[in-house]
């Protein structure tokens, strides 16, 4: 994963709910609203997912590959608590 494409994720979402902000005060069609709330939900699972991967490939693979037994429950419980929350 490279930070960069997580960046420009989260800045074309950010850019998009001002048009949408803007969209929804100037009355604009729900649908058409709706459609650019779709765009910023999948631009947020997409850096969600770049997220999860880099984490999961540094920080989770190096607390797998440790002896410390309790950083390994943390860290899986961490994971879950996050996919929980994802998937909600």
């Amino acid at each position: 994963m490279s930070k960069e494409k997580t960046l420009i994720n989260f800045k074309k979402a950010h850019s998009l709910l001002a048009k949408i902000i803007k969209m929804t005060e100037d009355g604009e069609y729900c649908i058409d609203i709706m459609q650019q709330n779709m765009a910023v939900l999948g631009l947020l699972k997409s850096a969600h997912q770049m997220l999860m991967e880099n984490h999961l490939n540094t920080c989770f693979k190096t607390a797998m590959s440790s002896k410390n037994e309790k950083k390994k429950k943390e860290m899986t419980d961490e994971i879950l608590k996050v996919t929980n929350l994802f998937n909600k």
